[in-house]
């Protein structure tokens, strides 16, 4: 049907607005590690086109020293997880020159929204990029309804792979040496994306830094609805006991023996039952014969707190979040999953999984305040939008279309690409009291990635008496930051 003009006054549907790059810079001048750095900070969206008349429009804070040749100067490339998490946690955590004011054991604070200097950031020694996932912090998509379409295990590692590329030659930034950093699902992300750059786009890496790990999510749990280890999947059990025992050790609750002791003497007896004496029990089954069950639940008693009682009601298979609510429940307190130093308060001291997570509530809403703060007033950069810290709607959407059938798994990636960059360094960074990503798990994938001997020299694996994010308690920060100086300085 045509108007009198020839026009068709069918109503047509609205073309969808062009999204603008946006782009605030700052120079500032701080200290860190002892040397004192003049540098520009910029907070920004960079938009990546995917086709399929969708791009990636990606929000990242970049910190680059001024005057330098960036031919010597490295750059990281740092993410957090979730995989429906913003990069609040690194950013304000650990990696930027700002960070969020805690107590000592980072288990208290200050009035939310509270910074001060980091003096313990790296950016005396290399730049720093701190990227958001879209559908979290500012990063979305061109159309906004193509933005679910992101939520997607390999999607997701295209358009990182993408972002870094274009990065890297709009900043002249090919030649310097180039580290990517994860924190937990950045971690399973890192070592795809680094796959993904070193053999579709020829872009090799310095070294990964691989923070709260978990390449295979076989060693974790894990069904996405129930959260229930998987019946048949016995491996967590045994991953999980040694993070049982240093938590239970934390929060005095085991024997005056085992109290007395240190925290490593205790955890090497421990891991070596529980690869050794546990893990057979577990796969013996119904096989397994009376007396040695008494006895393994007496030793899985000892170590993790537990009743024996309580311990045998589950088969000698201790649940996450039955540990979590069990542990202190005679105090009608909870520990918590990211950080078992932690505790929290639950409605009903009775039931089977604690009803959320103490650590969790303890970072989510300070750091929130605090990035907005800090983006909005200090930095400048003024938008509208929400900045999704931690995004359920992602989580609960990610699309694993590749791993149908099976576990997640992303350290064949992380094999093939080391044993093909022969130079690609890895710093793995574990928390003893995380019970998301257990240090003992990540310990198993890497003694099951198959390198050869001759570059297992490569991979460096320290530990933190903290949680998942360990930089939260002071002394491990310090420990941490000094660690990452010597990896990014250390020759390749």
């Amino acid at each position: 049907m045509s108007d009198a003009h020839g026009e068709s006054s069918e109503e047509k549907t609205p073309a969808a607005p062009e999204v603008d790059e946006r782009s605030v810079s700052k120079q500032y001048t701080g200290t860190f590690g002892a040397r004192q750095v003049s540098y520009t900070a910029t907070a920004a969206t960079q938009i990546v086109d995917q086709g399929d008349d969708k791009k990636a429009v990606f929000f990242y804070v970049a910190y680059i020293e001024d005057d330098t040749d960036p031919v010597t100067r490295p750059i990281v490339f740092a993410f957090n997880g979730g995989p429906g998490s913003s990069t609040v946690w690194l950013h304000l955590g650990l990696f930027g020159p700002r960070r969020v004011s805690l107590d000592a054991e980072g288990l208290s604070g200050g009035v939310p929204g509270s910074l001060i200097d980091n003096e313990h950031s790296i950016l005396d020694v290399a730049d720093v990029v701190l990227v958001d996932a879209v559908g979290t912090g500012f990063s979305t998509a061109a159309p906004k309804e193509k933005e679910k379409e992101f939520h997607h295990f390999s999607k997701d590692i295209e358009a990182f792979s993408d972002f870094i590329v274009s990065y890297l030659n709009r900043n002249g930034r090919w030649a310097s040496p180039k580290y990517l950093a994860g924190e937990s699902y950045g971690t399973t992300r890192a070592a795809a994306v680094a796959h993904n750059l070193f053999s579709i786009r020829h872009t090799e890496l310095n070294g990964l830094i691989l923070i709260s790990n978990v390449l295979n999510f076989q060693t974790i749990h894990q069904d996405r609805e129930s959260r229930a280890f998987h019946p048949g999947n016995d491996l967590p059990y045994m991953l999980f006991l040694p993070t049982y025992a240093a938590t239970a050790w934390y929060h005095g609750r085991l024997s005056k023996k085992n109290q007395g002791r240190g925290l490593r003497d205790l955890l090497d007896e421990v891991e070596e039952f529980a690869i050794g004496r546990y893990w057979s029990a577990l796969a013996r089954g119904d096989e397994l014969d009376e007396k040695e069950r008494a006895r393994v639940r007496a030793k899985l008693a000892e170590y993790t707190g537990l009743s024996g009682e309580y311990i045998e009601r589950y088969d000698l298979r201790i649940h996450i979040h039955r540990f979590c609510k069990e542990l202190m429940r005679d105090q009608r307190r909870t520990v918590g999953r990211l950080d078992s130093r932690f505790t929290g308060i639950d409605r009903f001291a009775d039931g089977d999984s604690l009803e959320n997570d103490p650590a969790s509530d303890h970072t989510g809403g300070r750091y929130t305040a605090t990035l907005n703060h800090y983006l909005r007033e200090e930095l400048g950069f003024d938008h509208d939008a929400y900045y999704e810290t931690l995004s359920m709607k992602v989580n609960e959407s990610w699309d694993y279309e590749e791993f149908k059938g099976r576990y997640v798994d992303t350290s064949e990636n992380l094999r093939d690409v080391m044993s093909r960059a022969k130079g690609l360094r890895v710093f793995v960074a574990n928390g003893y009291y995380d019970l998301a990503t257990p240090h003992f798990a990540t310990r198993y994938t890497f003694n099951h990635l198959g390198l050869d001997e001759s570059l297992r020299k490569n991979v460096r694996m320290e530990h933190y008496e903290a949680g998942h994010m360990m930089y939260l308690r002071t002394e491990s920060l310090v420990q941490l930051s000094a660690h990452l100086r010597d990896f990014v300085e250390s020759p390749r």
